[in-house]
């Protein structure tokens, strides 16, 4: 796995490895090729505060980062994912810019900065758990009106009626919707 485009272009991202580190799920670089350009071609990632729940290897926030977004903050509170999240971000030199949350994506309580402009949900597919990322990112003030959130899913899922759906698009049996909040 390899960051695709960019600031930190080609450079291979920590093995996933055996172990509880199977259960991670990372996105196919093909699959993320092509979100990035969907989400290029609606010009958010220039300057976007992302926000990347249950990050898994971090690889979806350190694209978006490597590709001109200011800030990331990922989410997730597995061991094994903050372990590979600390050596990512330190694979591509993104300290400066990244930051690790130990919190439940279903449950990360009250945000008391401000809101992010770009999301991205990956959660174990078929399980209802990104319907109560967003339910929860919205009622905690994570994310901003207008946000643009990139949801991968294994599913068909239900969109809440508080937001657009932008694009979409299937890869075998991985989905991707990409919404707008407020739309």
């Amino acid at each position: 796995m390899r960051i695709i485009a960019g600031e930190f272009r080609g450079r291979r991202l920590a093995s996933i490895g055996g172990g509880r580190r199977q259960s991670l799920r990372p996105t196919s670089d093909r699959v993320r090729e092509s979100l990035f350009s969907i989400l290029a071609g609606h010009m958010v990632l220039n300057g976007a505060r992302v926000l990347d729940v249950f990050a898994g290897t971090g690889a979806l926030g350190l694209e978006a980062l490597s590709r001109g977004a200011k800030s990331a903050v990922f989410v997730d509170n597995g061991k094994s994912a903050r372990d590979l999240l600390k050596r990512n971000i330190s694979i591509c030199d993104a300290d400066g810019r990244a930051r690790i949350l130990d919190r439940d994506a279903i449950r990360p309580g009250i945000n008391n900065g401000a809101p992010y402009n770009l999301m991205f949900m990956d959660p174990p597919y078929g399980r209802g758990l990104g319907e109560a990322a967003l339910k929860a990112a919205v009622s905690g003030g994570w994310i901003s009106e207008h946000a643009v959130i990139a949801w991968e899913e294994g599913v068909n899922v239900e969109i809440p009626s508080s937001f657009g759906i932008i694009d979409e698009r299937r890869y075998g049996s991985t989905q991707i919707k990409i919404l707008e909040y407020g739309a």
